[in-house]
């Protein structure tokens, strides 16, 4: 009985998954609700029939109440939502606005609203913005706001404990944190609790390591591919440069480039005000913008120039490295930041950032999170 319900929920799911070509499924194997599920997927995805020449006729097995040809784009929204668990329904509506381009959602405010804010959205909002219409505004701000807060919140505490302060090894902390965990010191403290019955050591006093507020200001330059490919960086590089520029002693430029070069460093502190003024798209002069960020520096020794890019320049590189190899010959700290798609995988010309490399840039490509690990170790 319990195989014959596996093999019934598994051919279930193959249907739904496959779609309106599938052999249709009968009696119990196929619910009223199924059909609805099944009309509200037809209606998005198969637009890949569509693309490959295939017709969107109905057939047989489709089932349910909702007609996917009759379904508009804003009723399909809202029967997603009530169908879909959350994650499955950001999911979809994600897929809705970014591969199928289901446009017409984004046209009404009051739709736009009841959006669910997310990554996926605010990436084709930023890419759209010179398309919407002038009462669209306030409600593109108001969702940018809140997905540069939910990274803000989520990035914050990782770039405060590690860039504005290192561990004092000679002073002890009171603040109970894992980074400032001193194993050793831990240990060695404790090794009078060593119990020989369990071979275990009760840990009676862990102690930890204080931090301690660098004096001197740092430079910290972020030179951003604002490049059609570079959107999630993009969004990453705002919110850093938002968190670094309410941090004492650092100081931040902020540069945003295609094949034109524009400073936003008067809006660094504010990542909405940024991403509503990149202009993404166009070719890429990497060598253009690192040229500028080069004039920019008034302290070498200490500061640091973080390019953030998919290397794949437009441009002669001679004048790009040239910039570097000099900036690398005054002691400037050079990091190059490798895009990562929103996967988190790296998506960038590795030649281009050997050759970057051999001029003195330090080359990797990290999560927001180690990125903030990484300046902290050059800032030291």
């Amino acid at each position: 009985m319990a195989d014959h319900q596996d093999n019934a929920e598994l051919l279930r799911r193959w249907r739904l998954i496959l779609g309106r070509y599938a052999q249709p499924l009968q009696g119990e194997a196929w619910s009223a609700q199924d059909g609805r599920l099944d009309a509200s997927l037809d209606y998005l995805y198969g637009r890949e029939y569509e693309r490959k020449g295939m017709l969107r006729g109905g057939s047989a097995g489709a089932g349910g109440s909702l007609d996917p040809s009759q379904l508009r784009a804003i009723d399909w929204l809202n029967q997603a939502r009530k169908l879909f668990p959350q994650e499955v329904y950001e999911r979809v509506q994600g897929h809705a606005i970014e591969r199928y381009e289901l446009s017409g959602l984004l046209r009404d405010p009051s739709v736009l609203a009841s959006l669910e804010p997310n990554q996926a959205l605010a990436r084709a909002l930023i890419g759209m913005r010179g398309r919407l219409s002038a009462n669209m505004t306030d409600a593109v701000r108001a969702i940018i706001r809140r997905v540069v807060e939910e990274i803000t919140e989520r990035l914050r505490k990782d770039f405060v404990n590690a860039v504005t302060g290192r561990r004092n090894r000679f002073r002890r902390s009171q603040i109970n944190s894992a980074q400032n965990f001193d194993w050793r010191a831990t240990i060695a403290a404790n090794l009078k609790h060593y119990d020989t019955a369990s071979a275990r050591m009760v840990i009676a006093r862990p102690i930890f390591n204080a931090r301690v507020r660098r004096s001197l200001p740092w430079d910290v330059i972020l030179c951003v591919d604002q490049s059609a490919s570079m959107m999630d960086s993009v969004i990453y590089a705002a919110v850093v440069a938002g968190i670094l520029s309410g941090l004492p002693a650092v100081n931040v430029r902020l540069v945003v480039f295609d094949t034109s070069v524009v400073d936003l460093t008067h809006l660094a502190s504010d990542p909405v005000e940024v991403l509503l003024t990149v202009q993404l798209g166009g070719g890429t002069n990497i060598g253009r913008a690192v040229q500028y960020c080069e004039q920019l520096v008034v302290n070498p020794q200490r500061t640091v120039m973080a390019l953030i890019s998919d290397f794949e320049e437009g441009a002669p590189p001679g004048p790009l490295l040239a910039s570097l190899k000099r900036m690398a010959e005054s002691r400037v700290t050079l990091l190059g930041l490798a895009a990562l798609d929103e996967r988190a995988q790296p998506v960038y010309d590795r030649g281009m950032a050997q050759r970057l490399a051999d001029q003195g840039m330090h080359v990797a490509a990290l999560t927001p999170q180690h990125f903030a690990e990484w300046l902290a170790e050059v800032m030291q």
